[in-house]
């Protein structure tokens, strides 16, 4: 069970209206972990027939046919040794392993989310035999599970799906590096999504020599696809609201059943306190985050945690209303030229997304500030 103040399989608990994010803190055991590594209501209706490629971009529709082909060769049982597979390499004994993976490479908003979940609904294989889930939760299982009966959990699987394949510090760099070896070598097909192709990530981030050591044997399990373009969120859409008074936000959560309503530098400070793995649960049952005094994140620990708990609103749909600072400014030109630019931008363009989404919870005759 989990100890939480809602639960997503029934009704929540009575709390005062509004809700708080920060009064939250959830427990979630393992078993759930693995429960939900399946692809998140936001993705769980994309298939490939609603990927809309951009005419501009040939490479977004030569992923659309690249995976589709790499899904129906994933139909069948587990290819055994001497089978030609995907990437036309017959093995042999002796002989290195073809790659079991494809990687999809390119900036936010291209839409390899929506890709990887719909490789994910395109293979022919029950729920139970193929895995879908973010590099962060993936780790959070390894931490759950342990390493060998985190092994055994997905070597019977068809395919394994990680999003925001994201390498943060070095010992993450190497547990991966040694789960993912073990799943090739038991057949698990392996597809990934990230801003940064297999052999370049960790520029930018510090130990990057560890990082290459440990990546280049990663960059072997997969076939890179590049997809380019521009951030699908924004593409043609009008401008995301301008952050609404602190009262429109009080009285929008006040007036939204499932609300909940916190001081942004408090929610910053309740996440330093709440494991990241837990950030899903700790938004569950909620319609709606209604936040007051939105302001510049102070260090880079509290911003990372920001781009999970923005990441885990995005994926389950959840409208982010907020006065203060626009989202764009939450970051300092220090992060955003950092090595961790690509997950903040990321972030603002998801919370934008959200906020967009939000806009209707005020009143039409409540204006936003100017």
């Amino acid at each position: 069970m989990i100890v939480s103040t809602s639960s997503p399989s029934s009704a929540p608990i009575a709390e005062a209206r509004p809700l708080s994010l920060c009064a939250r803190e959830p427990r979630v055991p393992p078993e759930r972990l693995v429960a939900e590594l399946v692809p998140p209501p936001r993705f769980d209706a994309v298939r490939f027939g609603t990927y809309v490629p951009d005419p501009k971009q040939p490479s977004q529709s030569e992923a659309v046919r690249e995976l589709s082909a790499f899904a129906a060769s994933l139909g069948a049982a587990p290819a055994a040794t001497g089978r030609r597979g995907w990437f036309g390499r017959k093995a042999r004994t002796g002989a290195p392993a073809a790659p079991r993976g494809v990687y999809l490479d390119g900036g936010y908003g291209v839409g390899k989310t929506h890709l990887l979940a719909s490789l994910w609904h395109a293979t022919d294989a029950p729920p139970e035999k193929k895995a879908f889930g973010t590099f962060v939760e993936l780790t959070n299982l390894v931490g759950a599970l342990g390493f060998q009966q985190t092994v055994a959990t997905l070597s019977g699987h068809r395919l394994l799906c990680i999003d925001e394949f994201e390498l943060d510090d070095p010992g993450d760099t190497v547990l991966v590096s040694s789960l993912l070896a073990r799943l090739v070598e038991a057949g698990v097909a392996l597809a990934a999504t990230s801003n940064t192709l297999p052999g370049k990530l960790g520029e930018g981030r510090f130990a990057a020599q560890d990082f290459l050591r440990e990546i280049q044997g990663l960059s072997a399990h997969f076939r890179a696809l590049r997809i380019d373009g521009d951030d699908y969120r924004h593409r043609g859409l009008p401008e995301a609201p301008a952050p609404f008074t602190e009262e429109q936000v009080r009285g929008a959560a006040e007036a939204t059943p499932g609300a909940s309503l916190d001081a942004f530098p408090a929610l910053l400070g309740h996440l330093a306190r709440v494991h990241p793995s837990r950030y899903g649960a700790l938004t569950d049952g909620l319609s709606a985050v209604c936040l007051t005094g939105v302001a510049p994140v102070p260090d880079q620990s509290t911003a990372l945690r920001l781009v999970v708990l923005a990441d885990r609103l995005y994926d389950r749909e959840v409208p982010v209303l907020a006065s203060g600072l626009p989202f764009d400014r939450l970051f300092s030109q220090e992060m955003l030229d950092g090595g961790y630019r690509k997950k903040y931008f990321r972030a603002i363009s998801r919370l934008t997304a959200l906020a967009r989404d939000a806009k209707p919870l005020v009143a039409p005759d409540d204006g936003a500030e100017g």
